[in-house]
C-alpha cells in the first residue's frame, strides 16, 4: 500500500481518537479515560504482535528501539491525559484538536530540522508557517 494512503488512514484513525476523547471527556475523568484508552490500545498492539509472530514475521527488537518506544509511550500517555483535560474544560473539538494536532506537527517538524538535521523546502516551510497562523487564529477566540 502506498505511504500516502497509509498516512490518510492514520489521519482517519487519529481523527476518531480525538473525536471520541472529546465525546468521552464530559463523562469520565481524564485519568480513567486515558487508562482505558491505553489498555485498549495495548490490547490491540498485543493482538497485532501475536498475529505477526504466528505468521512467522520477524520481530526486530533492540535496546535502543525499546528505549525510544518507551519515550514515545510517555509522550502519548501524557498527551492523552492532557487531551482529556483540555476537552473537559469545554474547548470545542473544532478548536482544540487543530491546535493540539497542528502544534504537534509544528514541533515535530522543528525537532526534525534541529535534531535530525532534515531539510525543508520553501513550500514545506510555508505549510508550517500556515500551521502557526492557523493555531494563532483558532486560539484567538478562546
Amino acid at each position: 500500500m502506498h505511504w500516502l494512503l497509509l498516512a490518510l488512514l492514520t489521519a482517519l484513525c487519529l481523527a476518531a481518537y480525538n473525536f471520541f476523547i472529546k465525546l468521552a471527556s464530559g463523562y469520565i475523568s481524564a485519568a480513567a479515560g486515558a487508562v482505558i484508552l491505553q489498555l485498549v490500545a495495548a490490547g490491540l498492539g498485543a493482538a497485532w504482535l501475536l498475529w505477526l509472530h504466528l505468521n512467522g514475521q520477524p520481530l526486530d527488537i533492540s535496546r535502543k528501539g525499546v528505549g525510544l518506544a518507551v519515550l514515545a509511550g510517555l509522550g502519548v500517555g501524557l498527551a492523552e491525559i492532557l487531551t482529556f483535560v483540555v476537552f473537559s474544560r469545554g474547548v470545542s473539538s473544532s478548536v482544540g484538536t487543530p491546535v493540539i494536532v497542528g502544534g504537534s506537527v509544528l514541533l515535530t517538524a522543528v525537532l526534525g530540522l534541529v535534531v535530525l538535521r532534515e531539510s525543508l523546502s520553501w513550500s514545506q516551510g510555508l505549510g508550517l508557517l500556515s500551521i502557526v497562523v492557523g493555531i494563532a487564529l483558532l486560539a484567538r477566540g478562546h
